[in-house]
């Protein structure tokens, strides 16, 4: 067997080796033939691909053509996000429920249609007889981004009707995914738990009253115990992470399978999909990995040179992953500052003198503040930058005791509801399947029988 692993291992490095012997683009032909990779002006724009009435992402103004850093701001549905926290914390109430109506709907919710609307997520919540046990549990995961992308596509086959795509329809499934996305998410964890980590699996029944934030808790936790600052602070999380705009990398991948008429199963699979790689959802993950290794070089969190230093030695590719990246930090929008990270990092701190956890807290907000000196003496970068939503999200989760396996899955099921906005924006006015046009570099060659190759 393991000769023929190596004999395997070297026949993929030939065929590897021939691949780039014949492939690859010369860097300067992208600027000759105006190809805007990434979909990105040369100013970091993003290429104007649709219009949407869900979300509006601000972080700079132009002024005659050039691009002029602003603070950061973020609405959904023209209702800043700001407004809606604070409403919630004046009100002690939670708001994820409310920013889905609204994601959803296009407006603010009554009192009576929000009580409705959370008892309707409520008994969705459950998952078809038989799904834990033949999807969940048959066919366990070390990656919970990848076991909720297949649970979704195997949600296809319990639906009497997966492929209609009226607007009635789009609107039932959307409503289900919010609801039972939460449920495969912490099933898929215990599952993986037992299996992969040889630890004790536990499914507690669900509790149709309780909040989306309190459920997850409720059910991650062995004795279902949490406190009240604890759900609240996981559904601010949920609503900051709900939506970002149209041309995020997952709610463009979602815009463009709804643009094709599939499913909608194959559509937020494919959305969760792209939500799973690093330089998407998953960078909280890569700042809890660069800030534990930053844990245990620097000795004395309060002196900034000590800081300065390691981060230095990060973008010098010394230290780190060798990306030279300093994770959770900058953005493609948000110059001066990102509000998701801003309103993080002001409600953190509670939480952080509960769990004594206020030293972790203050290293944060050093690396915050320093960063930017870094990247400008080190880097020799003018670039305006400030730190993003996944520098705090994964110390906010760790504080919430959730563990890190968890970070980007807990992004998706906040995400679920803007993917599913969009999808249904585009299906209902979108009209035309996307289609960038690619230039085809290759040059035309004479077909050339095989024994004389």
């Amino acid at each position: 067997m393991l000769k023929d692993t190596e004999k395997l291992n070297e026949h993929l490095k030939y065929l590897c080796d021939e691949y780039r012997r014949y492939n690859g683009f010369n860097p300067g032909d992208y600027q000759t033939y105006g190809v805007k990779r990434g979909l990105r002006n040369p100013d970091g724009t993003g290429v104007m691909a649709g219009l949407t009435n869900i979300c509006n992402v601000h972080g700079f103004m132009m002024d005659d053509g050039v691009r002029v850093p602003d603070e950061g701001k973020l609405t959904y549905r023209g209702v800043n996000v700001r407004d809606i926290i604070n409403a919630c914390i004046k009100e002690n109430r939670f708001g994820y429920e409310e920013v889905s109506w609204l994601l959803l709907f296009g407006s603010l919710p009554t009192e009576k249609q929000l009580e409705r609307f959370k008892d309707t997520l409520g008994r969705l919540r459950e998952l078809p007889d038989g799904f834990v046990e033949d999807m969940i549990m048959k066919s366990p995961s070390k990656d919970i981004m990848n076991k909720l992308g297949r649970s979704v596509l195997a949600l296809y086959s319990f639906d009497d009707d997966p492929d209609d795509t009226s607007l009635e329809n789009i609107m039932r499934q959307s409503i289900t995914l919010i609801a039972c996305l939460p449920t495969i998410m912490t099933y898929a964890y215990q599952v993986k738990v037992r299996v992969f980590d040889k630890g004790s699996m536990f499914f507690h029944p669900v509790d149709l009253r309780l909040s989306t934030s309190e459920s997850i808790l409720r059910a991650l936790r062995p004795d279902m115990h949490f406190t009240d600052t604890e759900a609240k602070l996981l559904d601010l999380c949920m609503i900051l992470h709900a939506e970002h705009g149209g041309g995020n990398n997952s709610t463009f991948a979602a815009r463009v399978l709804s643009s094709s008429g599939t499913d909608t199963y194959a559509t937020v699979s494919a959305a969760i999909g792209a939500l799973k790689g690093p330089r998407h959802g998953g960078a909280n993950l890569r700042v809890r990995r660069m800030m534990q290794e930053l844990k245990n070089d620097v000795k004395d969190w309060e002196d900034d040179e000590q800081i300065y230093d390691h981060l230095a030695a990060i973008v010098r590719k010394e230290k780190g992953d060798g990306s030279g990246l300093i994770y959770g930090f900058g953005h493609a929008i948000y110059t001066y500052s990102d509000p998701r990270a801003v309103m993080l990092k002001e409600t953190a701190e509670k939480l952080a003198l509960e769990k004594d956890m206020t030293k972790e807290y203050e290293l944060y907000k050093t690396v915050e503040r320093i960063t930017p000196r870094v990247m400008a003496e080190v880097k020799k970068s003018n670039k305006v930058i400030c730190a993003n939503v996944d520098f705090y999200s994964g110390f906010v989760y760790d504080m919430l005791g959730i563990p890190s396996e968890l970070f980007t899955p807990l992004f998706a099921i906040s995400r679920i509801a803007g993917w599913c906005a969009h999808r249904i924006e585009e299906v209902t006015y979108g009209g035309r399947i996307i289609r960038p046009a690619y230039r085809a570099m290759v040059s035309s060659k004479k077909y050339t029988p095989i024994k004389e190759r």
